[in-house]
């Protein structure tokens, strides 16, 4: 899952747990090591089981190094480099050891690799990229490194079709139907990584609006019942994931219509199955305040079904919620 934005993204990652999860539970579970967050696929920020790392840097980061090469040059970063600072890095993070970025720099300058900004950033993401690092548990709120062998032991390396097959139908399974360009720009990979992808799985074709779209079985997507909403983060795989972008819903086409609304890059409402809207947060005393923007037409069912998510998002964060809608503002109580 994309996971740039790391508040929205524990968030994301909550929608789609069963039960009632808190934020803690995430929490602890990326403090943890269960989940890893690291740069992979396109490369940005993603969260990634641990049991899953390995092998998807292993298909993936090739692809990635290949895109980054010319800037790497530009920056002066060439391979000797960074190989020297993969060193510098795994034997900083060595014995469980758990490390800010700020500190990683510092041990670079004892090892007379002296870096800032960008360039840090860079030959931390290549570190990351070659298996050598990882998110560690954060420290007062702020981001730690540790050494990816401590955080994910070795697994059963996946042959390449092993791993093609793997990734495009977890793909399918959580974002299809999809087309063969949603899947390329999801995963990274190349054109010709998905047509092998779709002949080892067997996908199944369907063609439509002049597209053709891919699935593991025949069945058309459902139809949502009654009047469901969900609140979801910015750069949610539900419309991020696609390239195609008539493949992400939009409720009566108007979203598109409203001056600054660009829904990839806010909080989006969701109603039965369609982007409606867009949401915002604000803290208010001891108190989370929702702002929703709704497309004109959203039913008195759906509007409840919003202040439902907004009760959703509050169980979440274990926090006391109010939410302004079409400028009424309706209190509603978090457990905590």
């Amino acid at each position: 899952m994309q996971a740039q934005e790391y508040e929205p993204a524990t968030w994301g990652i909550g929608l789609r747990m069963r039960g009632d999860p808190a934020w803690t539970d995430v929490e602890r579970a990326i403090d943890d090591g269960r989940i890893v967050r690291t740069h992979v696929m396109r490369p940005t920020w993603h969260f990634v089981s641990r049991a899953d790392i390995r092998w998807l840097l292993q298909l993936t980061a090739p692809r990635v190094h290949q895109a980054m090469s010319s800037y790497l040059r530009k920056l002066e970063l060439d391979a000797r480099v960074l190989v020297r600072c993969c060193a510098v890095f795994e034997r900083a993070l060595d014995g469980r050891r758990f490390l800010l970025r700020a500190e990683l720099a510092e041990r670079l300058a004892r090892a007379k690799l002296p870096m800032t900004g960008v360039r840090l950033a860079m030959a931390v993401m290549h570190a990351e990229l070659e298996g050598v690092i990882c998110s560690g548990p954060r420290r007062d709120r702020k981001f730690t490194y540790a050494n990816l062998g401590d955080r994910a032991s070795k697994s059963r390396p996946f042959d390449r079709d092993e791993s093609l097959a793997e990734l495009f139908t977890r793909y399918l399974q959580s974002h299809g139907p999809a087309t063969l360009k949603d899947f390329s720009w999801w995963s990274g990979l190349t054109m010709a990584d998905g047509k092998r992808a779709i002949d080892i799985v067997r996908a199944r074709r369907r063609d439509e609006d002049g597209l053709v779209y891919w699935s593991l079985d025949d069945k058309p997507p459902g139809a949502a019942r009654g009047s469901a909403a969900l609140l979801l983060p910015i750069y949610d795989e539900y419309l991020v994931a696609y390239r195609d972008r008539v493949a992400v819903p939009h409720l009566q086409a108007q979203i598109t219509k409203i001056p600054g609304w660009n829904v990839t890059f806010q909080h989006a409402v969701i109603v039965n199955g369609q982007v409606a809207g867009t949401w915002r947060i604000a803290r208010v005393a001891e108190s989370i305040a929702i702002h929703a923007t709704l497309v004109p037409g959203v039913s008195p069912p759906a509007k409840q079904a919003v202040i439902d998510a907004a009760k959703r998002y509050g169980r979440f964060r274990r926090t006391p919620v109010l939410i302004e809608l079409r400028g009424r503002t309706h209190p509603v109580r978090g457990k905590g």
